[in-house]
């Protein structure tokens, strides 16, 4: 079973090292032929327009659409998110999104980088202790659509967490504050899928 981190932009580094340290085997995904390898993918924080045309250039833009709509796993963090999103409401001119996700969402909801903040959540699938995340130009998921389910919300009732069948989704970036318990969340669904198929 080897989980892939989508590794064109962004914190790629940092997922590869939550997973390994999860004992998955990790596979850093660049062109198509190596997402067709994995069991499961990580779509990490980074520039969701950035990550939007390198996944064109890539030629991995649509390998992805269709691997989401084929239940393939996917856990996308801030800019993964936005990537999941089926809409996105203030993207540059021409960013497109893979979709899978039945929201809307914003970027860089929360401010600026100088507007990055800490705060702890009340994430009950993931049990009774708090997860303490950490935002960076973060997005927000203004609508949830009656297919995807909210997971947390911070203290003004903004959505930042959401989950749909194999597809899961934070504004935040645990893989960065030693919070592994949505990677391991995510890994069950990998596992959960490899097992069905």
């Amino acid at each position: 079973m080897s989980v892939g981190v989508l590794a064109l932009q962004g914190d790629f580094r940092e997922h590869a090292t939550v997973l390994r340290s999860l004992g998955s085997e990790v596979t850093l995904v660049r062109r198509p032929e190596e997402l067709a390898g994995v069991t499961g993918l990580v779509i990490p924080g980074g520039e969701s327009s950035v990550m939007d045309k390198l996944t064109r250039l890539f030629g991995l833009a649509e390998p992805l659409r269709v691997a989401v709509a084929a239940g393939l796993p996917v856990y996308g963090t801030c800019a993964g998110l936005i990537m999941l999103a089926d809409t996105v409401l203030d993207g540059i001119r021409g960013q497109q999104s893979i979709g899978g996700l039945d929201i809307s969402v914003r970027r860089n909801a929360f401010g600026s980088q100088t507007a990055s903040f800490e705060t702890d959540l009340d994430i009950p699938v993931l049990g009774e202790t708090p997860v303490h995340a950490v935002f960076i130009r973060a997005p927000v998921v203004e609508s949830v659509g009656p297919l995807a389910t909210s997971l947390a919300t911070v203290a003004d009732g903004r959505c930042v967490a959401v989950e749909q069948g194999n597809l899961l989704g934070t504004s935040f970036h645990p893989e960065i504050t030693g919070e592994y318990r949505f990677h391991e969340y995510f890994l069950r669904k990998v596992r959960s899928a490899a097992f069905r198929g």
